[in-house]
């Protein structure tokens, strides 16, 4: 379980993230939603501790991320950013090796190429793993990075916004991998979307932000609603009963 108890982190005078008070399950998809601006970004990589709070405490697993040795919560929780700074001259498969480092502190063992070859195999990317990372068009790109979090064998995965750059088909693709890894490999995969349709389509929870507060958090049936839509993001949504659930439609 994530608990968020009081979080608390201030941009700007005015500019306000939380308190944020949460508990996401483990176990599945949580998709994080909301109108640009709302916090999701900024909660995911609190979460990840890859940015400090200024109140308020959050668990992972029973561990509190500020009192958890870096070496011990990279074991629990990897995380992927946005802005992916890659060195060019990487190969997919040396990209995705780096998620073995706090395993490894790079000496590989053989346990740990095994962890590699599974991670390239679960996101089809064999015949890409000697190809290097400008070689690669935007979604193979971003495959490797997803399958990189995941050779980091943690059971709490962060991603934040990976659909971004990808077209329809491969984000189709991407969010079915991830929702094979929480099914198939016991992952609890939190991930920040903009498209609420993917949310409803592929999550288990829903997590709805608006103003840097949780306005929402439920089953995709509670959240992919006509009224909750149109009060997260200020604009008149409709949903319709889809052939797997409800879809929501704007105008």
């Amino acid at each position: 379980m994530i608990r968020l108890d009081g979080v608390v982190k201030d941009h700007a005078p005015g500019v306000r993230i939380g308190p944020l008070d949460i508990e996401i399950p483990a176990g599945g998809v949580t998709a994080l939603i909301g109108p640009n601006g709302a916090g999701k970004s900024t909660m995911l990589t609190m979460i990840g501790r890859l940015l400090g709070m200024d109140a308020g405490a959050i668990e992972i697993a029973g561990y509190d991320i500020t009192r958890t040795k870096s070496r011990d919560l990279a074991k629990i929780v990897s995380v992927l950013r946005q802005e992916n700074h890659f060195v060019t001259r990487l190969t997919v498969r040396q990209l995705v090796a780096f998620g073995r480092y706090p395993h490894s502190k790079g000496r590989m063992t053989v346990d740990d190429e095994r962890a590699v070859d599974e991670a390239i195999e679960f996101f089809q990317l064999g015949d890409l793993q000697t190809r290097y990372l400008d070689e690669l068009s935007g979604g193979q790109r971003q495959r490797a990075y997803v399958a990189m979090v995941l050779c980091q064998q943690t059971e709490y995965l962060l991603l934040d916004e990976p659909l971004n750059n990808l077209d329809m088909k491969h984000s189709v693709q991407m969010m079915g991998h991830l929702r094979r890894a929480a099914l198939e490999l016991g992952r609890t995969v939190v991930i920040v979307l903009h498209d609420v349709n993917f949310a409803g389509h592929y999550a288990d929870r829903i997590c709805a932000m608006k103003d840097g507060r949780v306005i929402e958090f439920g089953t995709p049936e509670q959240i992919i609603d006509g009224e909750v839509l149109s009060r997260v993001f200020d604009t008149p949504v409709t949903c319709i009963d889809g052939p797997r659930g409800p879809l929501a439609v704007y105008y």
